[in-house]
Formats: C-alpha cells, sequence, structure tokens
C-alpha cells in the first residue's frame, strides 16, 4: 500500500497557516510568507498581507540578511575541495594587508577568529557600501575582539574577508563566482544582489503605534557576503535540498556534512545551539535544524531544515523588527514533523552479503562491556554498546584494510582487523582498545594479561 505525499493534510495546511497569520498579526510585519518542503518535494505555501489581495508568494523577492553568509561559505568550501587553499591556513597566505592575517580560514568560517561583530560607523547596514571602499575600512583599528579560536564571536567583518578572500583566489567578483559556481547549477534564478521584480520593499513599524517607515534598501558593497542576498522561499526550498544531500555540481555531500558538524564553542549559557561552517544548528524539541537566520533593516529571514524529519521551512517578513520569524519557521517543522511523522522506507535486505564482513558482526567485549558490531547497507561498519549512552560510532573502509571512524566518540580513530596466523580473527584494535570475542579472551593480546586462573567466585 502506497500514499502519496505531494500534499499536507487539509488539518496541518490549516494549522501552518495559522501560525504564520498569528505571526503576521502579532508581529505587525507588512507582509509574511512561508513555505514548507518535505522529503525535497515543495508541499505548501502561504502568505500573509496587509493589502489585500496582493499577498507575496514563493517568486517574491525579500531580502534575506546573513542567510548570504551560508552562500559564501559554500564558495569557500568549493575553493578547499579543489585543492586552492585549506581551512586551516592563514589568511595571510591568500590575502594579504588585512592586519589579522594569522587568523585561519576556519576560524573565519565558524566566526572564531575573534573579528568584531561590526564594522565601524556609520551603521553598515543603512549606508552605502561606498562608505567603506577598502578592506581596512570594514575592518576598522580594532581588528579582534578575541584571542582567534578561543570562543564563537560573530563577525559581519569576517564574512567580508571571506568575500575578498574568493575574489582573490578566484579572479573574479564574489557576485560573479556566486552566480556561475552556486546559484545557476542549483536552479536558483530568483535570488541575486539585487531586487527584481516583483520583490517586496522593507518597512519599519513604530513601536508604539500602526505606522510605518520605508527603511533604505543600500548596495553593501564589500560587506555584500555578509548579507546582500536577495531570494524567493522558492529557491530557499531549492537551497534547502542542496543542504540536505548536496549536489556534486556545486559542493559533495561530504563537504556539506562537515558544515553542519559543529566547529566553534558555543556561547556561554548557550547550549542548544552552536555554529558550523556558515551554518547554525540548534537542537530544539528533540530535533535538530540546520540553516540560519537573518537580517537587514526591512527585511527578516529564516531557513532551517530538519534531517530527521526531512523537512525545510523558509519564512521571510519585510519589516526591522517585530515576528520572531526563526521561531516561527521552527514551529512549521514541528507542525508537519508531529502531523504528519515521516514514514520510514520499507526494510530491504542487502542486494548481496560479504560473507568476511558477516563474519565480524555481533557482540564484541571491551574488558566486560558488551558491544554490538552491526554491518550496515553502505557496507560500513557500526560499533554500539548495548547500553544507551556509550561510546560508539560508524566506520567506514579504508583500501588499507583498516576502517575509520565516521562520528561519536571513535570519530578519525581507526579500527583494525588482527588475525592469527591461520587468518582467523583474534581481536579488533580501536585506537589501542581491544575488543574480543568473550570477556578478557585468554588467547587475544589483553595489555596486562588475563590471570591464568580465570573468573571465580566469591570462595575462589
Amino acid at each position: 500500500m502506497t500514499s502519496s505525499l505531494e500534499q499536507l493534510l487539509p488539518g496541518t495546511q490549516r494549522a501552518l497557516l495559522h501560525r504564520i497569520a498569528t505571526a503576521q498579526a502579532d508581529g505587525r510585519s507588512p507582509a509574511l510568507v512561508a513555505a514548507v518542503q518535505r522529503q525535497g518535494q515543495a508541499v505548501w505555501n502561504g502568505s500573509r498581507t496587509c493589502v489585500d489581495g496582493h499577498g507575496p508568494d514563493a517568486e517574491t523577492q525579500f531580502r534575506i540578511g546573513s542567510l548570504t553568509k551560508t552562500f559564501t561559505a559554500v564558495l569557500v568550501l568549493r575553493l578547499r575541495d579543489e585543492g586552492l587553499l585549506d581551512l586551516a591556513d592563514p589568511l595571510e597566505k591568500h590575502l594579504s594587508g588585512t592586519g589579522a592575517g594569522e587568523v585561519t580560514i576556519h576560524q573565519l568560517l565558524c566566526h572564531s577568529a575573534g573579528f568584531g561583530a561590526e564594522s565601524p560607523a556609520p551603521w553598515w547596514e543603512r549606508t552605502p557600501g561606498s562608505l567603506r571602499p577598502e578592506l581596512a575600512d570594514v575592518l576598522g583599528d580594532q581588528t579582534r575582539m578575541h584571542l582567534p579560536g578561543r570562543r564563537h564571536h560573530y563577525s559581519n567583518p569576517g564574512y567580508t574577508v571571506l568575500g575578498a578572500l574568493i575574489e582573490a583566489v578566484r579572479g573574479a567578483s564574489w557576485a560573479q563566482v556566486l552566480r556561475s559556481e552556486l546559484l545557476e547549477p542549483l536552479g536558483m534564478h530568483r535570488t541575486g544582489p539585487q531586487p527584481e521584480a516583483p520583490h517586496a520593499g522593507g518597512w519599519a513599524v513604530h513601536p508604539w503605534a500602526d505606522a510605518m517607515l520605508p527603511e533604505p534598501a543600500e548596495d553593501l558593497g564589500l560587506m555584500a557576503p555578509a548579507g546582500q542576498l536577495w531570494s524567493t522561499t522558492a529557491d530557499l526550498l531549492r537551497f534547502a535540498a542542496f543542504l540536505a544531500e548536496g549536489d556534486d555540481r556545486v559542493l559533495c555531500a561530504a563537504s556539506v556534512d562537515e558544515m553542519k558538524e559543529p566547529s566553534a564553542p558555543p556561547e556561554a549559557g548557550d547550549w542548544e545551539g552552536s555554529y558550523g561552517l556558515g551554518l547554525q544548528l540548534v537542537r530544539r524539541n528533540g530535533r535538530t535544524l540546520i540553516g540560519h537566520t537573518g537580517s537587514l533593516p526591512g527585511f527578516l529571514a529564516t531557513l532551517w531544515f530538519c534531517a530527521e524529519e526531512d523537512v525545510a521551512a523558509v519564512v521571510f517578513a519585510n519589516v526591522t523588527s517585530g515576528p520572531l520569524i526563526g521561531e516561527v519557521a521552527a514551529e512549521l517543522v514541528d507542525i508537519v514533523a508531529e502531523a504528519e511523522p515521516r514514514i520510514p522506507e520499507p526494510w530491504r535486505p542487502l542486494p548481496e552479503v560479504d560473507a568476511e564482513l558477516l563474519a565480524l558482526t555481533g557482540p564484541w567485549y571491551w574488558g566486560t562491556r558488551t558491544n554490538i558490531l552491526r554491518l550496515n547497507p553502505d557496507r560500513g561498519l557500526e560499533l554500539r554498546t548495548i547500553r544507551d549512552g556509550g561510546r560508539g560510532a560508524r566506520f567506514t573502509a579504508r583500501p588499507d584494510g583498516t576502517w575509520i571512524g565516521l562520528d561519536g566518540y571513535y570519530a578519525g580513530e581507526t579500527l583494525r582487523i588482527v588475525r592469527n596466523e591461520d587468518g582467523s580473527v583474534n581481536h579488533l584494535d580501536l585506537g589501542s582498545f581491544v575488543f574480543t570475542r568473550e570477556p578478557y579472551d585468554p588467547a587475544a593480546a589483553i595489555p596486562g594479561g588475563v590471570d591464568e586462573n580465570g573468573w571465580r567466585g566469591l570462595g575462589g
């Protein structure tokens, strides 16, 4: 029996509409537009507006602010994957004259380079980029607020520097590289540095009266890689699909997964959120959300993707402050996940079974602690303790016959299959830990040896 997943149930659609209607009304936003994607397919769009008959749709552009940073990070990872730079490289190796050349590219990506949060006055978001024609004008005299690598401190100038790095390595403008290497391959034709009709206008709403004031929409110049882009909900759902699985035309899945790994210490008191490489990571209601929030005067934007549920949500508002759209987007994910839980794929046996790998599966003991080794559908191995919360990891094979840990406690550690002279398996060696088929098997090379009298009772 199968069922169509192309449409959400009427009750789910009404709950989504109710949530954004409440956000638009309570947040007093001139317009608010949202969209939801499930399993790579757009399944819902909705909007609310103060002007009857002029609600924005999935192709209406809004400014997305700091969501731009994720796009910039993707371009940097492309340079790394092509061998043109290493994330551990000091900035000075590729871009001189910044006054902060010892910080690494990795630190800039995850906001741990110690740079200040903003550029010197005047307020860069409401003034033209022509006021800051050089990197020195963006960085100012106080290049760093903190020691590099010691803490996460969000920095808009840091991503301006990454944009300059891209231009220096590619020999083309950030906007040109973005268009040819990311936007066009992903079919994001309604995303770009400048607005194209139809697009929303940005507004400020008086805090104590229902009155509006238009906000300027400046070209940010050198600051563009930190927050310039305009986009649509349809385009950002395409980007969410890319963040879910990668796309070899832009960035492979392994590199996209690397972006999703926590890469900087969380801010003090914030144990529910962290930052990867150009991506915010939030743990909420038992789910992990990846994506980014964004704001510029007159606009708010959020994209969240939940891998566990394979649901993405995008929310835009054309107001400087008011609706908490980061929370709204997260709640849209919750609504779909809870009302229509993800239907798992049918279980299927392996297409073929490797007898040698199959013989490795089952219980293994580290001392007296019981672990289970499983063979996964991708021909990888997975080692877990029987008790929840114990050490474990997934492993993938290497050409030399060893295995490398992919996650958990043993990420990056080497698993070796140690054999007897006749080829039979004696034990597993995992980062110097010996795993045996029996607890403290005397036939295995147990560090410290095994008492020759063996196991005993109280009287023994």
